[in-house]
């Protein structure tokens, strides 16, 4: 693996599934940020599933999920970010080959040293260079963990142990952090996707690595990884936001499912903070 040390690489969806605007990007995110309701006492999830719609659609279920990362912004130095190839065939896991990943907040560093750990996974510019999966989580992230780096991962056809395994090696201690991509139901008469979503994130709670599918997450990849993992390590998984496109911002002949769920190690591993 050679990684191009020169390389940033550029943002594709700005403009598009959310603002190309410094200032009108970061106000939308601080908005949406401050509008969800917090916890005190709930702890920092060791891992987050989020969804990458465009942010009129998902954006507000998508803050749901990184809100709760906000107390661990000086801790966190590193996040795992697993979502789907939409437009590329990928084997595996394949990552940037840049050393920074461009939004219209500023450049966010990719952990290469993280990557040396990993030497199966394989560097793909052209599979990253129009993918939004991954990008519309990183002006979340910039603002709740502006300290962390992050290991930007496109997933491909791959089993769930062999995600797992990838993401057993970087799992750290509560510096690192783990973020799937992923929306669930797509173009379903409304009634139609909120049955199928309420089953599909039912299986997530339980950990059910098998029992997602490409039809139901179209990150079903990553999402089945840290499953596998999840249950390896006893975590613990929450629901905080579930809804469709037909409730934010679409109608409902046809809509796409959208859910934020966190995913807590036992307390005897010492919490996360």
């Amino acid at each position: 693996m050679r990684p191009q040390l020169d390389a940033s690489r550029p943002s594709a969806v700005a403009g598009t599934f959310y603002p190309e605007d410094p200032e009108a990007l970061g106000a939308l995110v601080d908005r949406l940020l401050g509008a969800v309701r917090l916890d005190a006492s709930e702890p920092s999830p060791k891992a987050l599933v989020v969804p990458h719609a465009g942010y009129v659609y998902s954006g507000a279920v998508a803050a749901s999920g990184f809100a709760r990362l906000a107390s661990a912004r000086d801790v966190v130095t590193r996040v795992v970010l697993i979502g789907p190839a939409h437009r590329v065939a990928v084997r595996g896991l394949v990552w940037p080959g840049a050393r920074s990943l461009a939004t219209p907040l500023g450049s966010v560093t990719v952990d290469l040293e993280a990557l040396r750990q990993i030497p199966e996974v394989e560097a793909s510019a052209f599979a990253h260079a129009s993918e939004h999966s991954l990008e519309v989580e990183l002006p979340f992230l910039q603002r709740v963990v502006p300290r962390a780096e992050v290991v930007p991962l496109a997933a491909g056809t791959a089993s769930a142990a062999e995600v797992g395994e990838v993401l057993e090696t970087l799992w750290g201690g509560p510096e690192t952090r783990i973020v799937i991509s992923t929306d669930l139901s797509h173009y379903l008469p409304y009634e139609e996707g909120k049955h199928r979503d309420e089953a599909t994130v039912a299986r997530i709670v339980a950990l059910d690595s098998e029992g997602v599918d490409h039809d139901q997450a179209c990150g079903a990849t990553g999402l089945a990884g840290l499953l596998w993992v999840a249950r390896r390590k006893g975590l613990t998984a929450r629901l905080y936001d579930r809804r469709s496109s037909g409730d934010t911002a679409g109608d409902r002949r046809r809509v796409v499912g959208y859910a934020a769920l966190g995913f807590s190690e036992p307390e005897s591993s010492g919490g996360l903070s």
